[in-house]
């Protein structure tokens, strides 16, 4: 067994493993094209810095099954429309249309390079489910086609909560959820959002809180429902809910 076979073995085994340990089922056919995903972003990482983590297990725990602990949160069901903003390399977007390829996917990513892996990806991965919109959140948001369209809104490590909130929240249906994936600052940024949420339109339907497999890291799962329409004038211009959060 080469270098490349032993890598993709235990990155394999790691997803295989953590994925019955979560109760997340994954079949032959996900699990192919998942393993092109990992091809593909091993061979794009370093033009376009799609992720600091380089262990083939490590990958399969906290990029892909971290995608998919989503699923044990709130399925997604046929027909429904998901924005993933900040994509990246398609965490948790990619992997979760793959799991749920009757549902409709945005991936929403400011960076070009990395905008350009996601549209290389979908092609490969044949995913005629997903549309990729490069461009900041925050311009994407105030587009009338899409403003309060999705009935879930996700974001991964992308900015803190009362930032996400100003990003995600334009973008969701009445109704509808935002699940913001978060680690151990997860409560405190929620201590923090109050005026955001009051403001934009949402309120905490639940806190999940994860275990990764292998001791890899506990994630904090924070849901959002939308009540009420979010105020005309969310999301400022781009940059400005960065540097002045709500």
């Amino acid at each position: 067994m080469n270098t490349s076979d032993s890598s993709s073995e235990h990155w394999r085994q790691a997803l295989l493993e953590g994925a019955a340990e979560l109760g997340l089922p994954i079949s032959e056919a996900e699990l192919h094209a998942y393993r092109a995903h990992l091809h593909l972003l091993l061979e794009h990482n370093r033009a376009a810095s799609l992720t600091t983590i380089t262990d083939p297990a490590e990958i399969a725990i906290k990029h892909f099954l971290d995608s998919l602990i989503c699923l044990q949160i709130r399925d997604i069901a046929p027909d429904e429309t998901v924005a993933d903003i900040g994509s990246g390399a398609g965490f948790p977007g990619l992997v979760l249309a793959v799991a749920r390829p009757a549902a409709h996917y945005t991936l929403i990513e400011a960076t070009k390079k990395r905008a350009a892996f996601l549209q290389r990806a979908v092609t490969n991965l044949s995913l005629p489910n997903v549309t990729i919109i490069p461009g900041r959140a925050e311009a994407i948001g105030r587009r009338p086609d899409l403003r309060e369209s999705y009935d879930l809104v996700l974001s991964r490590a992308v900015a803190p909560l009362p930032v996400l909130l100003e990003y995600s929240l334009p973008l969701t249906r009445l109704g509808g959820h935002f699940l913001a994936y978060k680690g151990p600052a997860g409560d405190e940024e929620l201590q923090q959002s109050g005026d955001a949420l009051e403001t934009l339109g949402g309120r905490i339907a639940h806190v999940h809180r994860v275990d990764l497999p292998r001791a890899m890291g506990r994630r904090t799962l924070i849901e959002v429902e939308k009540f009420a329409p979010t105020p005309s004038r969310y999301p400022r211009r781009p940059g400005i809910p960065a540097k002045r959060p709500l």
